[in-house]
């Protein structure tokens, strides 16, 4: 079938445009002219950071965890949940080692779209090189609003060795990024694990970022413990009736779990810690999609945030819902947000006292403010 011009427009938008990005910088933080050519970062990333904590250096976590013996042992842990895969709360108990496959539809081998310095991130984690993502096909949740369905809900991608996967880890650091952002991580978190210590044995010192809808179980974030430094879950919806209307799992115990799993992610890491240069190293980042006509429970979102976790978390509030995929399908969500709900999101996360909101978000408000009459 030929792919028409909006499939081949979605597709660049999904990809994060890597082919365009190359000489894509922030207004921001512009990169310094001696630091590029031909559009790449000459520049090696540093491979320690300095300690906000205390005298010496920064490492990543899971080199730590490498010096206490312990890293192999929780690859080999992980991979041991695939043989009855209960990675996530759909508990499917399929051996996808052996080639069976349970909702998310993951084959055998990590299955990866594409790779690339990504600067629409959150500016901590983009700074001047990028937010090193590495976008892995197929879902575990596969919500009908989905702005990446073509990835997530239908499995556009290719399969890759953990070996490979290690290789796209490593090409990030050459290029500057200053993280590896792992998104959509949950169904394939034993091979994430697997890559990221093949790649350390190699020199990646890059922080790794867990990007997750947070539909994971608690037993596979604990494995996680001591590897990851920052977390970066969506807590989508805060009704369990809400979350099983919007998503083909159907997963009315999403907020219960989610809240669970991100409880469990602040007291890994704790609040967001960054360099010198506001370049996150550490720590915990919630994002949270304003949906119309409140159906993701923001108000309560931001509730629970000020008394279960800190009024220093990290938080965005994100104005970006638009209607795609099957979400015309849904009366209550086939419309973009209006302004004034955006304003009474960030108005409810002012008045609740959060004080570390992400920087655009408030720009976002100044904007919408500005539409009201």
């Amino acid at each position: 079938m030929a792919i028409t011009r909006r499939d081949f427009l979605k597709f660049l938008a999904i990809s994060g445009g890597a082919t365009l990005l190359k000489s894509c910088r922030t207004t921001e933080q512009p990169i310094p002219d001696e630091l590029l050519r031909d559009g790449f970062l000459t520049k090696e990333p540093s491979p320690v950071y300095l300690d906000p904590n205390g005298p010496g250096v920064w490492q990543p976590a899971y080199l730590k965890l490498e010096e206490q013996g312990k890293f192999a042992d929780r690859i080999e842990q992980a991979y041991a949940i695939l043989e009855d895969c209960h990675l996530c709360p759909r508990q499917c108990r399929v051996n996808r080692l052996a080639s069976e496959k349970g909702f998310c539809r993951a084959p055998v081998n990590v299955k990866v779209h594409s790779y690339s310095a990504h600067y629409g991130e959150e500016l901590p984690l983009v700074g001047f090189g990028g937010s090193g993502t590495i976008f892995f096909s197929n879902c575990n949740l596969r919500c009908v609003f989905c702005q990446n369905w073509p990835i997530a809900h239908e499995g556009w991608g290719k399969q890759f060795s953990d070996d490979e996967l290690a290789d796209m880890m490593l090409a990030l650091q050459r290029r500057g990024c200053h993280n590896i952002n792992v998104v959509t991580p949950t169904h394939v978190m034993p091979h994430i694990l697997s890559a990221t210590r093949i790649a350390m044995q190699r020199g990646l010192r890059l922080p790794l970022v867990y990007n997750t809808s947070a539909y994971d179980c608690l037993e596979s974030i604990k494995l996680l413990d001591g590897i990851v430094d920052i977390y970066l879950p969506d807590l989508k919806f805060m009704d369990g009736s809400e979350a099983a209307r919007y998503n083909y799992a159907q997963a009315d115990d999403y907020p219960q779990l989610a809240q669970a799993a991100i409880i469990e992610m602040h007291r890994q890491v704790g609040d967001l810690v960054t360099d010198e240069n506001d370049i996150a190293l550490r720590g915990l980042m919630i994002r949270h999609l304003v949906m119309p006509n409140r159906v993701a429970g923001t108000q309560e979102f931001i509730q629970w945030v000020a008394e279960k976790l800190s009024t220093g978390t990290y938080v965005n509030i994100m104005s970006q819902y638009r209607v795609e995929y099957k979400a015309f399908e849904y009366e209550e969500i086939a419309r973009a947000i209006t302004s004034q709900e955006y304003v009474e999101a960030m108005e409810w996360a002012i008045d609740a006292g959060l004080t570390n909101l992400d920087s655009r978000s408030l720009t976002q408000l100044q904007i919408h403010r500005g539409k009201l009459p």
